[in-house]
């Protein structure tokens, strides 16, 4: 006779009925939840079966709410099974459209009970009379014991509104925070083990970072060694220029005694070739004052090409020492940004 109208799956709870605050799982997994109609009867209810065991199996009166307690939960009271039900789903979308078919079928429920009392009421027109137009009854005016009985029923009724009015207070006034939990349960399941996973990949990448940073200090601190050593080199080389200041001013003198001593051969070779010798001692001595000039000439020229080739040689060399402490101060200027960068990299990494 029933049928199923809607299905979707949720964790199932139920209030604890000593403390009527907490929340008892009804399984450890979520269960399919669906809610029937009896066509014959017209009654809807929602059933829920783990097992071979029905852990919902609540019939929806017009009076039932449905209330959503986070984005995720909902619960309703059942006052003829004296206890309230709790549904957990995995997004709100499903919860939405629990919330709406319950809904649905609330109305439907109360329509189905609106046609019911109107059948009642044509095939018995004595109980079609409104409630302002209640005629004095044989049993009320004349009859204790009927009086009596209902004064019962009244109480009866005020009674089950009593009750539904409790069981709403306590769902209203109860701890949100548990219900939360209780509900956001399994979802917070999942994110622990995603932050998890997240927190050993950090750890991985800080420890990596903090060898790499640790190369890094390393090779700077190389660096800083070398540039120390060419600043030395290049200390050494501030002294040797002087020496070669104090070498091209020799050159210059030589050059100069040179030029004096060859303008003093071209005039005695003048006098040589225009005039006569008076003594041959003379003659000899000459010729040896003009040898020995010549061979200091000689000498003269040479110590010149090796000055002027050691001070060649020198220029290179400075020239490459200059080259070579700008590149080590470009690489380390390179290194220094990397690392800042790197520091701050790690810095960030730690603060989250």
């Amino acid at each position: 006779r029933e049928q199923p109208i809607f299905s979707t799956r949720a964790h199932v709870f139920q209030i604890d009925p000593a403390t009527k605050r907490n929340w008892i799982p009804a399984s450890k997994h979520a269960l399919t939840v669906s809610y029937f109609y009896d066509a014959t009867r017209s009654v809807y209810r929602i059933i829920s079966v783990g097992g071979t065991k029905a852990i919902i199996n609540s019939t929806i009166t017009p009076n039932m709410t449905f209330t959503k307690t986070s984005q995720k939960f909902g619960q309703w009271a059942d006052s003829r099974a004296n206890t309230v039900y709790g549904l957990g789903f995995a997004s709100e979308q499903h919860l939405s459209q629990f919330a709406e078919k319950f809904q649905e079928v609330k109305e439907a429920a109360r329509l189905a009970r609106e046609k019911s009392q109107d059948k009642t009421e044509l095939t018995n027109p004595a109980l079609s009379i409104t409630s302002h137009q209640v005629l004095p009854s044989p049993i009320i005016s004349s009859n204790g014991p009927g009086e009596e009985k209902l004064f019962r029923s009244q109480s009866a009724d005020v009674e089950i509104t009593t009750e539904k009015e409790r069981l709403k207070k306590m769902l209203s006034e109860g701890s949100v925070s548990e219900v939360q939990w209780e509900a956001e349960f399994f979802s917070l399941q999942d994110n622990n083990n995603k932050l998890v996973a997240a927190l050993h990949e950090a750890n991985a990448n800080v420890d990596q970072w903090k060898k790499q940073l640790a190369a890094y200090q390393e090779e700077t601190e190389a660096l800083r060694q070398r540039v120390a050593e060419l600043e030395a080199q290049g200390a050494q080389d501030s002294s040797s220029e002087n020496n070669k200041e104090e070498l091209s001013q020799t050159l210059e003198e030589l050059e100069l005694l040179i030029k004096a001593k060859d303008e003093e051969i071209q005039l005695l070779k003048s006098q040589k070739c225009g005039g006569r010798w008076e003594a041959e001692g003379e003659r000899e001595e000459t010729l040896q004052k003009l040898q020995e000039l010549e061979q200091r000439n000689a000498e003269l020229e040479q110590r010149l090409q090796l000055a002027e080739q050691s001070l060649a040689e020198s220029l290179a060399e400075r020239e490459k020492m200059q080259n070579e402490v700008t590149k080590a101060a470009e690489i380390m200027d390179v290194k220094i940004f990397e690392l800042s960068e790197l520091r701050q990299g790690l810095a960030k990494l730690l603060e989250s």
